[in-house]
Formats: structure tokens, C-alpha cells, sequence
């Protein structure tokens, strides 16, 4: 079984901590689409379900 590479280019841009946690923006470069996380764990699902969506 061949395991297939997910890659895209990201750009986080981290505006503050609170809660032992990162609050920004996070910017796909691929598809110049930009959203805001309230949490390092949100940051990493969007970044997950982006490269998701992608292979859709």
C-alpha cells in the first residue's frame, strides 16, 4: 500500500499567548486564504483539514 505525501505552505503569524496557548492567524500560501485560530490545537486542525480538502 502506498502512502501518499500531504504538503502545502503555510505561514502562521502568532499575535499572542494566553491560556498556555498561541492566538493568531494562520495563511495558506498555496490558496491565499487566511483564518484565525484561538488555539495552538485549532491551528492544527485547520492545517490538517486544509491539506485534507486539498486532495479532494
Amino acid at each position: 500500500m502506498s502512502e501518499s505525501k500531504k504538503t502545502g505552505t503555510f505561514i502562521v503569524n502568532i499575535m499572542r499567548q494566553d491560556n498556555a496557548t498561541w492566538q493568531g492567524e494562520l495563511t495558506w500560501a498555496d490558496k491565499n486564504q487566511k483564518k484565525n485560530f484561538r488555539s495552538t490545537l485549532e491551528l492544527i486542525k485547520m492545517m490538517d483539514e486544509a491539506l485534507s480538502d486539498n486532495e479532494k
